[in-house]
């Protein structure tokens, strides 16, 4: 075996030579394999689209405004949420970003049917939500999947009125309202994610009617989850 390799290099003084430059070429065509592309930056654009489920407050002062017993409160609903946003500025690990966002919600509280002979006292009512908001937010993360927390000021309007009963003005107001919240965005495709959204809305009191007292100052939470499109 010594005498072959002894003749091997022998015939081939140039193997010795050779076999490190080999190995440098064999390393330097693996490295573009196995190197990573940095994470893409948050894109320019966004558009969301969630189903919602608000949870309306249960307010003995509330119910008070619109001649309702508490337990005639609706508290659980359905809803839309959908959003845009830009993303202009980058910061360091900070996005920063502007857009806005429609969310509207409906809940209707039914009365149990009662047995034959009893009167039925409870009446059947339905809570509105509407409203429409320009959203600052702060993103961290990359292309792949971020998360944020962002904030809105703008009016929203309220509604809480038993279904045999027509409107009254208070029901029609304007009530100024702040949002606030956060989420996130998970890309299972290069165009196409899963998001969440949890949001609460700090609606202003409302004016008083005739004999009743004005609505409370209240919180609305509504949780959203759908799609984002980039």
């Amino acid at each position: 075996m010594r005498a072959f390799y002894a003749a091997y290099n022998t015939r081939c003084p140039m193997t010795r030579a050779t076999t490190p430059l080999l190995f440098l070429v064999l390393f330097a065509a693996a490295v573009p394999t196995y190197a990573q592309e940095p994470p893409p930056r948050i894109p320019w654009f966004v558009v969301d689209t969630h189903a919602t489920v608000p949870r309306f407050p249960g307010n003995p002062l509330l119910a008070a405004s619109r001649d309702l017993m508490l337990s005639e409160l609706p508290r659980r609903g359905w809803g839309v949420q959908v959003g845009a946003t830009v993303y202009p500025v980058r910061w360091r690990a900070l996005t920063f970003g502007v857009g806005g966002e429609f969310a509207s919600t409906l809940a209707r509280k039914v009365p149990a049917a009662l047995p034959a002979g009893q009167e039925q006292t409870l009446r059947e009512t339905e809570e509105r939500f509407r409203s429409i908001s320009p959203q600052l937010s702060f993103n961290f993360g990359t292309g792949h999947g971020w998360s944020y927390i962002s904030a809105g000021l703008a009016n929203a309007t309220w509604s809480l009125v038993p279904v045999d009963r027509p409107p009254i003005p208070g029901d029609s107001d304007k009530l100024k309202t702040l949002n606030y919240g956060g989420g996130a965005r998970w890309f299972m495709k290069s165009h196409l994610a899963f998001s969440f959204d949890v949001r609460f809305y700090a609606i202003n009191p409302g004016a008083p009617y005739l004999d009743l007292p004005g609505s409370p100052r209240t919180t609305l939470m509504i949780i959203g989850a759908g799609v984002s499109v980039k």
